[in-house]
């Protein structure tokens, strides 16, 4: 589990295909000497296991499910990464509880300055739409934000400086694609809704 609260913004170092998939070699700031082999980390919102590291780095496979349903299928060299470690229990709950998997794809649809802060508006695929709530919580790109309004597929945030400066939402542009995951509460409400 995590609370959407990114700690680095790592770089993809490399990519290359494997037997089952794709790899990645992601660089962070982060003392890798303290993650075990099988830790979960997030990457744009996608929990991934780390299965090799070194210093300054660590690796991921991702399968191509994964790939097919996030936006780690567009990942090259360079890519910059938001990157949260896994909760552990009594931890600060600073966003919301999130789970690593991702719902959809989303685009965004606008970014206006307003203020010192930023408007960003995204479009969601069917059905997502549905399960999102003004004022409620989502996971952008890992990010755990809160909504201001939903009209048709389209929902808007507010992007304060420092989120702006310290994740990769601040080099957000019309047409860019990111990884989307609902509330956790919002989907079990759907689902206990569809077997009601």
């Amino acid at each position: 589990m995590f609370t959407g609260i990114v700690t680095d913004v790592g770089r993809v170092r490399a990519v290359s295909p494997t037997e089952r998939d794709r790899r990645y070699e992601i660089e962070t700031a982060w003392d890798v000497s303290g993650i075990d082999l099988g830790a979960s980390v997030s990457h744009a919102g996608c929990c991934l296991t780390v299965v090799e590291k070194g210093t300054g780095w660590f690796a991921v496979e991702v399968s191509n499910e994964t790939l097919s349903k996030t936006t780690l299928g567009d990942w090259i060299e360079g890519r910059r990464v938001n990157l949260e470690r896994a909760a552990r229990l009594g931890d600060e709950m600073g966003g919301h509880v999130v789970s690593g998997h991702v719902d959809g794809v989303g685009t965004v649809a606008s970014v206006t300055p307003e203020g010192g802060s930023h408007r960003v508006t995204f479009e969601t695929p069917e059905p997502l739409h549905r399960y999102i709530a003004a004022k409620g919580s989502i996971t952008v790109d890992g990010v755990s934000l809160t909504v201001n309004e939903v009209e048709g597929r389209r929902f808007g945030v507010n992007l304060i400086p420092h989120t702006w400066d310290h994740t990769t939402l601040g080099g957000l542009k019309s047409g860019d694609r990111v990884n989307l995951e609902i509330d956790m509460l919002a989907r079990y409400l759907a689902r206990w809704q569809e077997t009601a």
